[in-house]
């Protein structure tokens, strides 16, 4: 059976994916269910656990593990990328605001935030899988950028430019480089290093680290004799 026999909703749209930004269409039939949504996510998520690839899973696969039609999926995601992207979403608790009392405690809570998600099993293994499938789908990873990572870098960039404004931060050094610094050790563990610890005391230590290098000299800098 074809898939516009099966599925003659998602026949009409075409299988096309809306444009970035863009509403989705009016519902038409019966309402979708939240169950089902929430059935399939979680699908892919323990498929994931369990060791599959993002390139070795198929619609079909994810609906048999979800103990759902075909006909259910594609009718909520035109294909696997889109689903993928809600599927990221999912584990995606927004990060909390920088409270803007002190530009070493704001960095402090803003790597706190990714330990935490490092510290969760199933974001440290959909993020691995993401980044290995990347290249094979790199608008996968471009609308993750642009509706998640955009603006916690936006946030973590806010609070750097507020530390050289207050002369915490030397002006003369690169913020997008510097915004690297900080998450790069964290990321690096949770992605590369999976067996490595994420200790309570990491945020701290890798801030004042890199702010004790990037802080404006005080006073006459002596040369050892």
């Amino acid at each position: 059976m074809s898939r516009a026999a099966e599925d003659p909703e998602g026949a009409a749209a075409g299988g096309r994916s809306r444009p970035r930004g863009s509403a989705a269409p009016a519902p038409r039939g019966r309402p979708r269910s939240a169950a089902a949504d929430s059935a399939i996510i979680e699908a892919v998520l323990r498929l994931l656990e369990e060791g599959a690839s993002i390139g070795e899973l198929s619609m079909e696969g994810i609906a048999r593990a979800a103990g759902v039609g075909k006909a259910t999926v594609y009718r909520r995601w035109a294909g696997k990328s889109a689903l993928m992207l809600d599927v990221m979403r999912s584990l995606d608790a927004p990060s909390p605001p920088p409270a803007g009392l002190s530009v070493r405690d704001d960095l402090v809570a803003l790597l706190e935030f990714l330990r935490r998600r490092g510290l969760a099993k199933r974001s440290s293994a959909l993020l691995r899988s993401v980044v290995s499938h990347v290249r094979a789908q790199p608008e996968l990873w471009a609308e993750y950028h642009d509706t998640v990572v955009r603006a916690r870098r936006e946030a973590l960039l806010g609070v750097l430019r507020r530390g050289v404004a207050s002369g915490e931060i030397r002006a003369d050094r690169d913020l997008e480089t510097l915004a690297d610094l900080f998450v790069g050790p964290m990321l690096a563990r949770a992605l590369f290093h999976e067996w490595q610890e994420l200790p309570e005391e990491l945020p701290a230590d890798i801030v004042d680290t890199v702010l004790e290098g990037v802080r404006p000299a005080v006073g006459t800098v002596g040369t050892a004799g």
